[in-house]
């Protein structure tokens, strides 16, 4: 495994933005659930800050309550920002993958040059 700051940064950013999924899935998943409340998960100041201290993997992932108001049955669920949060983190994850898969081809090319 190659452990430089990209790669692990991109990892870790992978890693998280799939616990985001899992995160709205399970919204998305209890929409009819009473007195749900919605979770949101962050990651992006605390990977920014590693990544500047020079340790992406210490990162940490932050999963609160939605502060988005309840319906009759209690549940806060709102299945728009459900959607728009699962196919953002989607794109997001594609062009993170892209990125690391780059990045791995251009240490390969560096790697077979010397």
């Amino acid at each position: 495994m190659i452990d430089d700051l990209a790669s692990v940064a991109l990892q870790t950013a992978i890693a998280d933005l799939g616990q985001r999924q899992r995160v709205t899935a399970n919204n998305i998943a209890n929409v009819e659930t009473p007195n749900f409340t919605a979770s949101s998960l962050s990651f992006e100041s605390s990977l920014a800050s590693a990544v500047n201290s020079g340790d992406p993997a210490a990162a940490q992932v932050s999963v609160d309550p939605t502060t988005d108001p309840a319906g009759i049955n209690g549940n806060n669920v709102n299945l728009d920002t459900e959607f728009v949060t699962a196919t953002k983190t989607s794109l997001q994850e594609q062009l993170l993958t892209q990125a690391l898969t780059s990045h791995y081809a251009e240490l390969s090319t560096a790697l077979k040059a010397s």
